[in-house]
């Protein structure tokens, strides 16, 4: 039995391998505070978010395959969590009861198996009773296909040709073996026969039994049982390991549904933390990475909201048929916010998830990379500007065409001729190879240079500023300005001069 509800023909793989850029991520878009809010203190649901986020799906039929299950889970929030219980129970129970199936003896083997199948058919027969009572109210591909298939290998005629077999494993009334005589009249051959129980006990007593030979072992005979219980032992050992084989099939049924449930249980969690919050999702629409199509209303920062714990400002943008979007204008006025909100949003978007926005329509990227300032480290073994430099080295190591890279204030450790000279090589650069790129930039000869070009293919963006400073933490389209408004932190910090 397949899941396939994180991917259409495929299951989950929980271990491959994440991004080389995997850290600069989760540290400069503050994704943990995202892990935190999905996982609610689950360290399981926290590795499920964080493999998922970060490895994209860069198909937007994968996209929209999550979507419809994702939107599923939301309507039927109860149902969803009654069965990713059942995995759950599944783990309890075994950790509960020691199991012999991982012993080397097959009594020992088949015992244990016949423990575990007897628990597993019972949650089996629980999600067989979901799947009859409210398969009917999910409508994605995925559930519907995976409830089909509950009904269909599941079906009365499993449960009890599985219980029969399970009764007769426990060989209540002794196994029956057969055996030959092999070199030195040593045993071999040793085949498991089905004992005849077709005759009701008056039959049996009465009918003419067969001359046999037998023995008896007296009770206080130990080597006499124990060589009997080897006898006993060849005999079960292809039943017992079948039996194994059985359980082990069912056990990583349980484990695939849970690791593939547990990445929407974590929608879940998220949906209902900002709902909670006042905060609005949306459904984004993908299209294919060689589009360039980027708009959105009311995009936020989750990672934001989360932290302050009440709604905050979003933007509205679009930015269709543009390559190149440069945000600039004063300081504490949302730029850093809304970069991180981009970011955020791609990486929602292409792992199936809603995005915090009223609508955001988007093309898929290659891979999302960011180019942070990072604050001074004392222990760096060359300047600044130099370990600037490196990372963008390691970006142009590992970048495609189609993939998207966001910049924060980046190479300003420099003076500005020199900073800004630099960043444009490498946008005009990352421009020629079809790579999008989002700028934060203080440099305003950079950001008046490409201005003045008059680029169809660029948008340039400024946080607002009404009089006397106030930030609305909003974002305009508009050409960058000369000023950075430092008169602002001279004010905040002397107070307004009269």
């Amino acid at each position: 039995m397949n899941v396939y509800l994180m991917f259409p023909n495929r299951d989950f793989a929980p271990r491959q391998p994440l991004p080389p850029n995997a850290d600069a991520l989760i540290q400069d878009l503050e994704l943990d505070i995202l892990f935190d809010a999905m996982a609610r203190g689950d360290d399981y649901l926290f590795s499920v978010a964080k493999q998922a986020l970060l490895s994209s799906l860069d198909s937007p039929a994968d996209i929209l395959y999550r979507q419809e299950i994702l939107r599923d889970c939301l309507k039927n929030p109860d149902i969803v969590r009654q069965i990713y219980s059942l995995p759950l129970q599944a783990i309890e129970r075994k950790h509960r009861h020691w199991m012999g199936i991982f012993t080397r003896y097959p009594s020992g083997v088949l015992s244990g198996a016949l423990q575990m199948l007897e628990m597993f058919v019972e949650l089996l027969k629980v999600l067989k009773q979901i799947a009859d009572e409210h398969g009917a109210a999910f409508e994605s591909r995925g559930f519907r296909r995976f409830f089909a298939m509950i009904q269909r290998e599941l079906d009365e005629a499993y449960f009890a040709e599985v219980q029969e077999h399970l009764e007769r494993l426990k060989f209540r009334g002794g196994a029956l073996v057969s055996a030959e005589l092999g070199m030195g009249n040593e045993g071999t051959n040793y085949v498991l026969r089905k004992t005849n129980h077709t005759r009701n006990w008056v039959q049996r007593i009465l009918s003419r039994k067969s001359p046999v030979y037998s023995y008896s072992i007296p009770p206080r005979d130990d080597h006499g049982a124990r060589a009997l219980g080897e006898l006993r032992d060849r005999g079960i050992n292809l039943v017992a390991n079948a039996a194994g084989q059985s359980a082990d099939h069912i056990d990583s049924f349980f484990a695939a549904l849970r690791l593939e449930l547990a990445f929407y249980l974590g929608c879940l969690n998220l949906a209902e933390r900002l709902a909670e919050l006042g905060e609005s999702v949306a459904f984004p629409a993908p299209v294919p990475a060689d589009e360039r199509v980027h708009s959105f209303t009311g995009l936020y920062d989750a990672s934001l909201s989360l932290t302050m714990k009440s709604k905050v400002v979003g933007n509205s943008v679009n930015a269709n048929g543009k390559d190149l979007v440069i945000i600039t204008g004063a300081n504490q006025g949302g730029k850093s916010t809304f970069l991180r909100s981009i970011g955020l949003a791609q990486l929602m978007m292409q792992c199936g998830m809603f995005v915090p926005a009223e609508s955001f329509r988007a093309n898929v990227c290659t891979g999302l990379f960011t180019h942070y300032k990072r604050e001074e480290d004392s222990t760096m073994t060359s300047g600044k500007f130099d370990e600037e430099l490196g990372r963008m080295s390691e970006i142009v190591d590992n970048i495609t065409p189609n993939s998207i890279v966001l910049f924060n204030e980046s190479f300003a450790a420099t003076n500005e001729r020199e900073g800004s000279e630099i960043a444009r090589q490498i946008v005009n650069a990352l421009l020629e190879k079809q790579v999008k790129v989002f700028f934060v930039t203080h440099l305003y000869e950079l950001a008046h240079g490409f201005h003045a070009k008059g680029m169809e293919n660029a948008i340039f963006l400024r946080a607002d500023r009404k009089e006397k400073g106030r930030r609305t933490y909003k974002l305009i389209e508009a050409p960058p300005l000369e000023t950075s408004y430092g008169i602002d932190a001279y004010n905040k910090v002397f107070g307004e001069q009269k």
